[in-house]
């Protein structure tokens, strides 16, 4: 029998370069390759990978098809994801609404999914609510009950610690927490994958 490898994506869902967003997914990463059983992690920045609109023109985006069929397959691979989200107006980002539209053919399915808001005040929880509600239909990403908010994102997980106020040290224990948990998901969801039941040949869209 072969070992399970544990790959987890990390997907900083704002389409801003060098994000807040960015930030955070690279505190999830530095926290997820210090567990001994996860194999691989990666960030992926849509700020990098801008992908056309789903349903127009193909060829708007600033990557080829040639790069989307590697980025399926890359994620297909993944065992689990952190999705980072950043709350612009209330609401979930352009760019990361149009990955789930782009990523609904199985890529996803029925894989653990740890949310996270970032907020540059004390929102945040609007983005949580959005993507709990509309994003999981045919993509079937199975989002863990446990989410995380980071609020008032410039003062915490800063390079530079002089840059941090007092909750930091509160929301990096509730943040390896997440880790610690999505990591018991990510294996445990393996079992649920490997069974006959999950499979959507013939129900291929959710309700």
């Amino acid at each position: 029998m072969e070992d399970f490898v544990t790959q987890i994506i990390v997907i900083s869902g704002s389409h801003r370069p060098g994000s807040q967003s960015l930030k955070v997914s690279k505190v999830f990463k530095a926290s997820l390759m210090e567990r001994d059983s996860v194999s691989d992690v990666s960030v992926l920045d849509l700020a990098d990978q801008t992908l056309p609109l789903w349903g127009m023109d193909e060829n708007q985006g600033q990557i080829s098809q040639v790069d989307i069929a590697e980025l399926k397959k890359n994620i297909a691979a993944a065992t689990g994801f952190v999705i980072v989200c950043p709350e612009w107006h209330g609401m979930v980002p352009a760019a990361l609404k149009n990955f789930f539209l782009h990523f609904s053919g199985g890529e996803l399915a029925h894989k653990p999914a740890l949310l996270t808001a970032v907020s540059s005040g004390i929102g945040g929880a609007y983005p949580i609510s959005e993507l709990r509600a509309s994003s999981y239909k045919n993509s079937r990403i199975c989002y863990l009950p446990e989410h995380l908010i980071v609020r008032n994102v410039e003062s915490v997980l800063n390079e530079n610690s002089a840059l941090d106020n007092g909750n930091h040290k509160s929301l990096m224990e509730r943040l390896e927490f997440c880790v610690d948990l999505l990591v018991e998901y990510v294996n445990a969801f393996k079992r649920i994958r490997d069974s006959e039941v999950v499979s959507t040949k013939r129900f291929k869209n959710g309700m």
